[in-house]
């Protein structure tokens, strides 16, 4: 019924911060889709190997979020990463990727070289460097620097295990965009066969191979605005920042860990995507605030499921609904109109389509304009007579002429 599609209640999957000592690697139920509470090493040793489709997360940054974190100093962030990214490498699936969003800090005017050490790191323990994707934050905030302009750019590096890994370019896929109507319109002839690179990189195109698309593939610049205040968060990154990544590098039903969780934003767009989440996080508030972000989008996913379904079922209706008065038209009062008007045709005025009519007048009550008129009409009626107003006016004739016979017979002597 489509009363049912109103309904409103909560999934069986009831959304819990599940403590570290409730893990049990043989039960994925203990861990799929759960906000676990503690420190990321010691929760990653409990989680099975090659248990996770995806990674992706924004740590602490070093010396940043002091009164939130505690703060890493940038000398001790590499080791204190390192330590971590081996656990991480040992859960991941082989053909999973690993997305960390992370930036330099600025030390005594310059850039530390933490980061650039971290990703040496982890090549030494095996790690593929595969990319490193930029995201481009629109919105930051202005300033003024002896030295340097605002930051406005983050690097979300990503890291494999082997070089063959899940990825599905398609998903992200972006319109054309209106230079094609003007680079594409006159081709020269080096357009239309693969142009090799002039610096010998290996790389080439073919610029006329995408002639007639509409959708090509983005750039490794991802335009996007920042989250903080309103996140109730110290450092939030946009919702749309994970799931452009989850649905990149997953499939529906895949598993993605965040094992810096803040919020739960990652697990939020993991689950509107369709696919199973764990959450880390070392701050009981902050698994807590997770938690009801989790569960506003649990009844959120549900309300818009129930908005579908409802839509489907009035759409269903209303097609049932035509079915049946296209059913009724040509099945039932077709028929029964048609038969009635047959009947009608029968009932003696049959005397208009056999035009046998004698009239004996004996008084000059009935002119012969009026005769005239009435014979007039008789061709009309003939090939009308299937139509309902033809059938009518059909009819009054029959009564008028019927009726003037009555006036006349007391006078006069009418055979018809």
């Amino acid at each position: 019924m489509v009363e049912t599609a109103l309904n409103i209640t909560l999934e069986s999957e009831t959304i819990l911060i599940q403590q570290l000592e409730s893990i049990d690697q043989n039960n994925p139920q203990t861990w799929h889709n759960k906000l676990i509470l503690g420190d990321c090493l010691d929760v990653l040793r409990k989680l099975p190997s090659a248990s996770i489709d995806l990674i992706v997360t924004s740590p602490p940054y070093a010396d940043s979020r002091k009164k939130t974190y505690g703060g890493i100093a940038p000398d001790e962030y590499t080791d204190w990463f390192l330590t971590r990214a081996l656990e991480l490498k040992r859960v991941l699936k082989p053909e999973g990727s690993f997305i960390l969003n992370i930036k330099e800090k600025v030390v005594n005017g310059e850039r530390h070289p933490y980061v650039l050490h971290l990703i040496l790191g982890m090549q030494k323990q095996g790690w593929l460097w595969t990319e490193e994707y930029i995201w481009h934050k629109k919105n930051s905030y202005p300033g003024k620097w002896s030295n340097r302009f605002r930051d406005s750019w983050e690097r979300c590096l990503h890291f494999n295990k082997q070089k063959k890994f899940k990825m599905n370019q398609e998903s992200v896929m972006v319109p054309m965009g209106d230079w094609a109507k003007s680079r594409l319109k006159n081709l020269s002839e080096t357009d239309k066969r693969r142009d090799n690179s002039k610096v010998e990189s290996g790389f080439g195109k073919n610029i006329s191979n995408w002639l007639e698309r509409k959708m090509a593939y983005p750039t490794n610049v991802l335009h996007l605005a920042t989250e903080c205040g309103n996140k109730n968060h110290s450092a939030a990154f946009p919702k749309a920042l994970p799931s452009w990544f989850i649905k990149l590098f997953t499939d529906v039903d895949d598993v993605v860990l965040d094992p810096f969780a803040g919020s739960g934003t990652s697990c939020i767009a993991a689950k509107e995507l369709g696919r199973n989440y764990i959450g880390i996080e070392i701050k009981k508030e902050y698994c807590e605030l997770a938690a009801m972000n989790i569960t506003a989008t649990v009844i959120n996913t549900q309300l818009m499921a129930n908005h579908h379904q409802y839509h489907e079922e009035l759409n269903v209706a209303d097609q049932n609904y035509q079915i049946y008065h296209n059913y009724l038209i040509q099945h039932v009062l077709t028929p029964f109109y048609d038969k009635r008007f047959e009947k009608l045709n029968k009932l003696k005025l049959k005397m208009f389509s056999n035009v046998k009519i004698l009239i004996y007048l004996k008084q000059k009550i009935l002119s012969a304009p009026k005769i005239l008129l009435i014979v007039s009409l008789l061709p009309f009626f003939h090939h009308r007579k299937k139509q309902f107003l033809g059938t009518c006016w059909k009819g009054l004739l029959y009564i008028y002429v019927n009726l003037y016979t009555v006036v006349l017979s007391r006078n006069s002597t009418v055979l018809i």
